[in-house]
């Protein structure tokens, strides 16, 4: 996580569930993230594909010069990218991760602009997760955030994290260790960065 409000979120979150898998919606305290609020979410899992905005920030709705409330947060996303969004919502809501996105946005007039999403397992009506909780955070303030709606959005990285392992921002700089990186030969794949890349195609 690179972004402050990420990091505050995250840490919050982690203290509050004392341990358990996420902290329930009632835990939550909106005063203990006053500085953060603007920039914060609350989703509601309402299948694979649809996550209902519950809640959504002052700054977060003024990226897009609207109120969020009650749309389906996948529909910010290009079609292309709403399966990978989909896909980490799955893996927060049934597995309990966490959830780190980058995303490349672009205003109505042609501006661009970074922000890294967050998205956190909570439990609501039940022992699962039903709603999920996040942030969404530039990483700048150009003058121009909050009058011209960001119109599009793509993600350009994603990972997962998982709550039992601190991330590194968690860790003393002592305890931090190299990732080990375990070879995966395939036939016909290629490497590109730290992926293997598999040809294929139809039949």
């Amino acid at each position: 996580m690179k972004h402050a409000t990420s990091r505050e979120l995250y840490e919050y979150w982690d203290r509050v569930r004392r341990g358990e898998k996420a902290p329930r919606r009632s835990e939550i305290e909106p005063s203990d993230l006053r500085r953060i609020l603007a920039d914060t979410f609350i989703l509601e899992v309402a299948g694979r594909e649809k996550y209902v905005v519950r809640l959504a920030g002052t700054r977060i709705c003024g990226a897009y010069c609207r109120e969020l409330k009650g749309t389906n947060f996948l529909d910010l996303f290009e079609k292309d990218d709403r399966a990978a969004v989909a896909t980490l919502g799955t893996a927060v809501a049934e597995d309990g991760a966490g959830a780190v996105l980058t995303v490349a946005a672009t205003s109505a007039r042609q501006k661009n602009l970074s922000f890294e999403l967050l998205m956190l397992p909570l439990r609501h009506g039940n022992d699962s997760f039903d709603r999920l909780l996040g942030s969404f955070a530039p990483f700048e303030r150009p003058y121009w955030l909050g009058t011209e709606p960001v119109v599009r959005q793509t993600l350009t990285s994603l990972r997962l994290v998982w709550p039992d392992e601190k991330p590194d921002f968690m860790r003393r700089a002592s305890d931090r260790k190299e990732p080990t990186i375990i070879p995966f030969p395939v036939d016909g794949g290629r490497r590109r960065g730290h992926l293997f890349v598999l040809d294929g195609g139809k039949d």
